[in-house]
């Protein structure tokens, strides 16, 4: 499996274990994960409301790994996503990635990040006591996802 969307929380340490022992006999030297935490907003954040379309959020976060795996050699790859209803400090996603070295592993995952960041079908609403808003894109993560453009 490389991909999962789920709304349930997840076990870092056992999403984390299961990659690496999935990599047993893939000859990969380095495995990298990333975690991304759901932050606290500046008027404090009751909860972040993410929404995506199944099947095609998936399809999506498939072909994005197809690409890093045409773009690295990568063993292995892997994203794990939430949506739903999330509190600040939950973890939201995680993505992870097996190479034979290092720097594969860790461009992959950066690349994998970026396209999360700023493509990937997600939709985020930030509700406070003050009110609820959605999300809008970034420049910031823009200018990142546009560093892997060939």
């Amino acid at each position: 499996m490389r991909v999962r969307v789920q709304a349930d929380p997840f076990d870092l340490g056992a999403e984390a274990n299961a990659f690496v022992a999935r990599q047993k006999g893939a000859q990969a030297g380095a495995i990298v994960t990333f975690t991304g935490i759901v932050r606290d907003i500046a008027d404090g954040l009751d909860v972040m409301e993410i929404e995506h379309y199944p099947g095609m959020t998936e399809r999506a976060l498939d072909a994005i790994i197809d690409q890093a795996h045409q773009r690295w050699p990568l063993a292995d790859a892997f994203v794990l996503h939430r949506y739903g209803r999330m509190h600040a400090d939950e973890a939201i996603m995680m993505v992870a990635t097996a190479a034979r070295h290092r720097k594969d592993a860790f461009e992959a995952a950066e690349f994998l990040m970026d396209y999360l960041k700023s493509r990937a079908p997600f939709w985020k609403k930030e509700h406070s006591a003050q009110n609820a808003a959605w999300v809008a894109a970034r420049e910031e993560d823009e200018t990142a996802l546009n560093r892997w453009s060939d």
